[in-house]
């Protein structure tokens, strides 16, 4: 009777111990998946760091004088808000972007591609400044990058 309560106590403890060894190794395995789960809305910090980014973005492209011409009529505070509509939409972000489509927006602009490339160094360079991790800022990069065939030419 003694042999049999010690066999079970043995086997129930190697039970606790492989179930909680197991615990401990999905906590584990689920960080990792946990970070890769994030979208890239919710690395960048969201709506209000998006918000800030797109600011000085926008300063930024106001005093480059390469292309802040094409920004001379512009209503401002209207851009601001599209384009956070806009990466926040491109990031994964609950935004729904409703400004016009990149063709419909840019035809008649001429914009070039010396035009389309100083605006993306004016938001490399805002990117910089907020210290955004480069696997970020390139993630972003790239959602937007597509919109250049849309722009560039028009």
């Amino acid at each position: 009777m003694k042999v049999v309560r010690c066999l079970i106590l043995v086997v129930l403890g190697c039970f606790v111990a492989v179930g909680c060894a197991s615990m401990e190794e999905k906590q584990m395995a689920d960080k990792p998946m946990m970070a890769k789960e994030q979208t890239l809305y919710q690395r960048l910090g969201g709506k209000e760091a998006i918000t800030a980014v797109v600011d000085d973005f926008v300063a930024r492209v106001a005093a480059d004088n390469r292309i802040n011409s094409f920004f001379a009529t512009t209503d401002i505070p209207r851009l601001k808000r599209l384009l956070v509509e806009q990466i926040c939409q491109v990031s994964g972000g609950p935004c729904t972007y409703t400004g016009r489509d990149m063709k419909t927006a840019h035809k008649g602009m001429g914009i070039t591609d010396a035009d389309f490339n100083a605006l993306v160094e004016d938001l490399i360079a805002t990117l910089d400044q907020f210290k955004v991790p480069a696997q970020e800022k390139n993630e972003l990069l790239a959602a937007l990058g597509p919109m250049r065939s849309d722009i560039v030419g028009q």
